[in-house]
């Protein structure tokens, strides 16, 4: 049976699940608290996550990243001057909304990375009024995603931000963690940890929230010696993938195994193929049904201009085809970025090919607990009519409870 999100969160709070953030002084949108039941599954959530991507692999280490930084660091990743989504003003009610969102609900078509202008022009084409009163919508314009804070007594002097991301703090760590001498390409790092967010409009429960938690690994190669050793363990995996030729020609997403994505050109490079099949084995290897999980190239519009190439691991949620993982192949885009702005050297020694190189970031799985925790109570809920009631069918591995004894009633033997 499938519910509604709103049915899902309702469910979530009467099952001590989920509880809105501050509902005693009405609540802050796009903030929730885990009860007794959720701070358990989440927990899980993330341990089978950390077990899966870190601790059962020698060619991964973890770090714990701070929320606070330098301001720096968020100058050099571009988030100060670039992190932001499109908003749009109802000139009626004054409400604001994501002109994206507001496009894509109304075309059923990705608008992410569409640029003002050309949103503009798809809010009048289609004549996109205001959701909450019908009113017309004013012009388009960017909202940068971060909050500031400060650190320290003076205030002006002291602009710092909570972390939009954890990724950046890989990059910040990467020399030293390489100076330590445990790791040598191909490697990853990997990190899990709160992410803040000021969207302009959280909305469908846990999909979109302004405080989250990311797990998240960023794996380096050599800059040319990019083939995967582990190639083969994937290479006759087979998925819904969904590329940008499916998309322009609205045929639909096509099962095909990695093997065959490569040798078409559709997935660029193998390292990318192998983390897009290990991260949906995770997920099938929990519990979800692979029939509710495709992957999606991203189009030319949507893409990051650093990336070379990006995906996104995708579920069928009751309100559609929607990201739940992002994977993009970001070179040494970061790397050389922070190198450029605190001026440091952060290239390293490759022993097998006896070269300094600033190493690249092949792929970067990107995972939100949030919706995670969605997706793994979708696929678990059970409506029994027979009995009355609700079950939760969860893999072991994740259940809150994983067994229980219960006293006898006498109305109920």
């Amino acid at each position: 049976m499938t519910i509604t999100i709103d049915e899902m969160a309702t469910f979530c709070k009467k099952k001590g699940l989920i509880f809105p953030n501050s509902e005693l002084y009405g609540g802050v949108a796009g903030v929730f608290d885990y009860g007794p039941l959720g701070v358990e599954l989440k927990s899980n959530i993330k341990a089978a996550w950390w077990r899966y991507h870190v601790q059962q692999r020698d060619d991964v280490v973890g770090i714990d990243g701070a929320i606070l930084a330098s301001p720096r660091v968020w100058k050099a990743s571009g988030h100060v001057d670039s992190f932001t989504d499109v908003l749009v003003e109802c000139e009626k009610c004054h409400s604001r909304h994501r002109a994206d969102t507001l496009v894509e609900d109304a075309t059923r078509k990705p608008a992410d990375g569409m640029k003002p202008a050309d949103l503009d022009a798809a809010i009048t084409d289609h004549a996109i009024v205001c959701p909450k009163c019908k009113g017309l919508l004013g012009k388009a314009r960017p909202f940068n995603l971060m909050f500031t804070t400060h650190i320290g007594p003076t205030v002006d002097e002291n602009v710092a931000y909570l972390r939009p991301e954890t990724a950046q703090l890989i990059f910040a760590d990467f020399k030293a963690i390489n100076d330590i001498g445990r790791v040598k390409l191909p490697f990853g790092i990997a990190q899990m940890g709160k992410a803040f967010r000021n969207e302009i409009s959280p909305r469908n429960f846990l999909f979109r929230c302004r405080e989250f938690e990311q797990m998240e690994l960023e794996y380096f190669v050599h800059p040319t010696e990019q083939s995967c050793p582990y190639l083969q363990e994937v290479k006759d995996y087979r998925l819904l993938i969904l590329d940008t030729d499916a998309q322009a020609k609205e045929t639909g997403a096509i099962v095909r195994s990695m093997g065959e994505a490569l040798e078409k050109g559709i997935i660029k490079t193998e390292w990318h193929a192998y983390w897009l099949a290990m991260e949906h084995q995770w997920f099938v290897s929990l519990g979800v049904r692979p029939e509710n999980l495709r992957i999606r190239q991203h189009l030319a519009d949507e893409k990051s201009h650093y990336a070379l190439d990006t995906w996104d691991l995708e579920y069928n949620f009751p309100f559609g085809w929607k990201e739940l993982q992002g994977m993009a192949n970001r070179t040494d885009f970061d790397l050389s970025q922070h190198a450029k702005e605190s001026g440091k050297d952060l290239a390293i020694f490759d022993e097998a090919t006896q070269q300094k190189v600033v190493p690249h970031v092949i792929a970067e799985p990107s995972q939100g607990v949030e919706r995670a925790f969605l997706v793994f109570l979708y696929e678990a809920y059970r409506d029994d009519k027979e009995r009355g009631n609700v079950v939760l069918a969860l893999h072991p591995r994740l259940a809150p409870i994983k067994a229980a004894i219960f006293p006898l009633l006498k109305n109920k033997p």
